[in-house]
This record gives C-alpha cells, sequence and structure tokens, in this order.
C-alpha cells in the first residue's frame, strides 16, 4: 500500500505510453513520399501526431502565417510542435517555407527540419545557414524519425498534479521546521 502511495506522488510529465505527443506538420507534393512519411511518423513509438499538408502556401495557413498578417495566430503556431518540409515543392520551396518560419518572432520557436531526395551539400549549407535544425535524405528512416523528436524543446506547460502534491508538501515541510538550514529536496525542483 506505501507502493502505491508512492507511485502517485511520483512526477508524471508523460501521456499515453510514456511521452508527450508531439505534432508535426508534413508538407510534401508527392502524395506517395506524404503518405509514406505520415505512416511511418503515426506508428512510431516516438509520440507524433501528424497533420499534413501539400504545399508551401497551406503550411503557412496551418502556422497562421499568412502574407498580410504581420504576426502569427497564436493558436495555430502554439498547436505545431515541430515542421518536416520537402524541400523542391511547385509554388513555395521548402525553403521558402523554413526562410517564413524562421523569419517569426515565435514565443515558441518552431524547428524545421528539411528533407530531400537529392543529396546537394550547397542546398544543405544553405537549409542549415537559415535555421534549419536537420536535412533528412528521402527515403525517410525509423533513425530519422527517432531524431527528429530531438529536435523538439520541452514543454512549458505548468508542472503535472503529482509534481505539484510534493512540491506542496514540501513547502508544508519547511514552515514547520520554521525555515531551519535543512530544505527538502527534490530532484530537479530548487526550493528557496
Amino acid at each position: 500500500m506505501e507502493k502505491e502511495n508512492r507511485k502517485e506522488d511520483e512526477v508524471e510529465v508523460s501521456e499515453g505510453e510514456g511521452k508527450l505527443k508531439v505534432r508535426i506538420l508534413v508538407v510534401d507534393d508527392s502524395v506517395l513520399d506524404r503518405r509514406v512519411v505520415e505512416r511511418l511518423l503515426s506508428e512510431s513509438e516516438e509520440g507524433f501526431e501528424v497533420i499534413s499538408v501539400d504545399n508551401g502556401k497551406k503550411a503557412m495557413d496551418v502556422l497562421g502565417l499568412h502574407e498580410v498578417e504581420s504576426e502569427p495566430t497564436a493558436i495555430n503556431v502554439q498547436s505545431i510542435d515541430i515542421v518536416l518540409t520537402d524541400y523542391c515543392m511547385p509554388g513555395m520551396t521548402g525553403y521558402d517555407l523554413l526562410k517564413a518560419v524562421k523569419g517569426q518572432n515565435f514565443p515558441k520557436p518552431i524547428p524545421v527540419v528539411v528533407m530531400s531526395s537529392e543529396n546537394e551539400p550547397q542546398r544543405i549549407s544553405r537549409c542549415r545557414a537559415i535555421g534549419a535544425e536537420d536535412f533528412i535524405l528521402k527515403p525517410i528512416q525509423i533513425k530519422d524519425v527517432q531524431r527528429l523528436r530531438n529536435y523538439v524543446k520541452p514543454n512549458t506547460s505548468p508542472p503535472s498534479v503529482g509534481l505539484k502534491r510534493k512540491i506542496a508538501a514540501s513547502l508544508e515541510l519547511a514552515v514547520e521546521n520554521g525555515g531551519s538550514e535543512k530544505r527538502p529536496r527534490l530532484a530537479g525542483v530548487v526550493v528557496a
């Protein structure tokens, strides 16, 4: 029983099967490539929720970035954790989309990963120079999917209920001790 109570108070920062869902926007004009990427991402153990579009302009709409507006729509921007875009697309290229996303002043920067079937060093350097987190060669593979999660910035949402209970209990202990030199210790949390 004591073990069960401890488990309730442990920090829980994950959902579902151990990881927070990461919302990834996939942008690719090729239906086949887009379907392959969607399937690989949604079936991976990395916890991706996939939103996909077939061109850069639609991606701009999903992100709330419209040419006439100067400020991104907060609701749309915050709902996407990472963008995975093809480099070569008609109309707006992946490079243009990368520039547009990196040119914004988001409260939480959105990582952009560019993918292409062509291994051109100049293209890769050009994308990295303006802020691409990575450049992946198609066809995308499982190892690439695992790397994508590393580019997502940690969620800054409020701590879980379990953590709140631990902090509250520790603060009560500190008050009871009259703020003596013995301070409660929590892994990763500083109590002043």
